[in-house]
């Protein structure tokens, strides 16, 4: 049962319950992956709520090893989780407002969590014709 006092959050990957907790140590390591200089580079970096999937990767693998589990990053990116991407950018987003809380990444967590179930539950609609360029779902239609 993870402890939100400590900023743990729970997740399900592959059916099954995970505790994810991005530590001092966690922490380090996402500084030293993204090039970051120090905590308040790596806040403001999430702040902005562009995150890309190996972003999001390590994000996850770090707050999985923080919480003592064994296993690296590769292993994360092969990992299913309920909504897909939606789902993940979801606990990326819990977790984040776990580790640094506060109002403003709270806010960023919840426009990245809206962003991320609107693509999903408003899909572009589908091409009239094959002369139709194909809608970008991430982007609206070209």
């Amino acid at each position: 049962m993870p402890n939100k006092h400590r900023g743990e959050v729970e997740a399900v990957f592959d059916g099954v319950p995970h505790t994810l907790c991005l530590t001092l140590g966690a922490l380090a390591e996402l500084e030293s992956a993204f090039g970051d200089g120090d905590m308040l580079a790596l806040a403001e970096r999430f702040r902005t709520g562009r995150l890309s999937a190996r972003d999001v990767t390590r994000i996850l693998g770090a707050g999985l090893r923080g919480a003592g589990n064994t296993i690296d990053d590769d292993t994360v990116a092969r990992m299913r989780t309920q909504n897909g991407a939606a789902g993940f950018v979801s606990i990326v987003a819990q977790l984040l407002a776990a580790t640094f809380g506060g109002p403003v990444v709270g806010a960023v967590a919840g426009a990245v969590i809206g962003a991320a179930t609107r693509t999903i539950a408003d899909p572009p609609p589908l091409r009239a014709s094959a002369e139709e360029p194909a809608p970008d779902p991430f982007h609206g239609a070209r």
